[in-house]
């Protein structure tokens, strides 16, 4: 089969495109004949070594897929010829045939396109994580989400409104990713540049609820600042390279909160808590309350720059590259 396999720590251009044999079936594994592979940032830390999961060289990149069930246990809850979505753990994506544990294994709405289902798992329920559990979002509380083009910032647009937000606020860098973020349900916009002042303004000096952060870097003490009393600034990741610090005494300005949002340390040491995610967000997929991602599409051929958007910060979106 086809995949696109890193066998040097050299970054997402050494992610070469060869032919290597299908993996093999293993108990309680579902066999997937994979249409489509998300693509997220942790992908760009695996190609350098820089992930806290470092598979063994050569790895197929990437961790979830959209295709069709070719082969699944008995008593599983999905069978053959279902249109499913899947997390394949630690890489084996983005291959013509992928294998996944079928307790991470769900059937895809109708209503949604395997191309825009590979762009669910790992961003989608993220953000759910993020608001329902870490952030314990209230109905009608304002959110704030930095990075509001990009894969986990597009899904908070997509998916806060539906969880109970009653404004959802994007900061971006370009005006044409402030096209973006409006497409995908951004009540509000704001550049990097002032963008406190603007939330200020924005929210009559009270400030934001929630934020979230998957950026980091040098806005960080800024985020502080504009949470609301009582409000909780959730650190998701660091796409901007510099892992930040906080002075804790500005926690004690106005009772706020700074909160590790680790999605994926959760679902591995609380079982059944992926299984509870997708029981809420499928129907809020199917029923069309939270719109499908429409992402960015790549070729399977051009698997090195698919990776290499996130890793440049050209993507707007969440990129998924296409197999079949």
């Amino acid at each position: 089969m086809r995949a696109a396999q890193v066998s040097k720590l050299e970054g997402p251009e050494a992610v070469e495109i060869v032919e290597i044999p299908e993996p093999a079936g293993y108990p309680g594994g579902v066999v997937i004949d994979v249409h489509a592979a998300g693509v997220a940032f942790p992908d760009v830390l695996m190609t350098r070594g820089l992930y806290q999961m470092k598979p063994e060289l050569p790895f197929v990149v990437g961790g979830e897929v959209a295709g069709i069930v070719r082969e699944a246990p008995d008593g599983a809850h999905v069978k053959a010829g279902d249109r499913v979505v899947a997390l394949t753990l630690l890489g084996n994506a983005m291959a013509e045939v992928a294998v996944a544990p079928a307790q991470m294994v769900f059937r895809l709405p109708d209503n949604v396109s395997l191309e825009a289902g590979a762009g669910i798992l790992f961003n989608d329920l993220t953000v759910h994580f993020c608001l329902r559990n870490r952030g314990r979002l209230a109905e009608g509380e304002t959110v704030l989400v930095h990075g509001g083009a990009g894969g986990i910032g597009t899904s908070t647009l997509r998916m806060a409104a539906a969880l109970g937000a009653g404004r959802v606020i994007a900061v971006v860098s370009t005006e044409e990713k402030a096209a973006v973020a409006r497409a995908n349900g951004a009540t509000d916009v704001v550049l990097t540049d002032g963008w406190l002042a603007a939330v200020k303004e924005l929210t009559g000096g009270r400030g934001v609820d929630i934020v979230i952060d998957p950026v980091g870097g040098d806005r960080f003490t800024d985020s502080i600042r504009s949470l609301a009393s009582a409000g909780r600034l959730l650190v998701v990741g660091f796409t901007a390279g510099e892992i930040p610090t906080v002075k804790v005494n500005r926690l004690l300005l106005k009772n706020v909160e700074v909160t590790g949002a680790a999605w994926g340390e959760w679902v591995m040491t609380h079982p059944g808590y992926l299984t509870e995610q997708w029981d809420e967000v499928e129907p809020l997929l199917a029923s069309g309350k939270i719109a499908p991602p429409n992402p960015v599409l790549y070729p399977l051929e051009q698997a090195a720059a698919a990776v290499g958007s996130l890793d440049n910060r050209t993507a707007t979106g969440k990129v998924v590259v296409t197999i079949r």
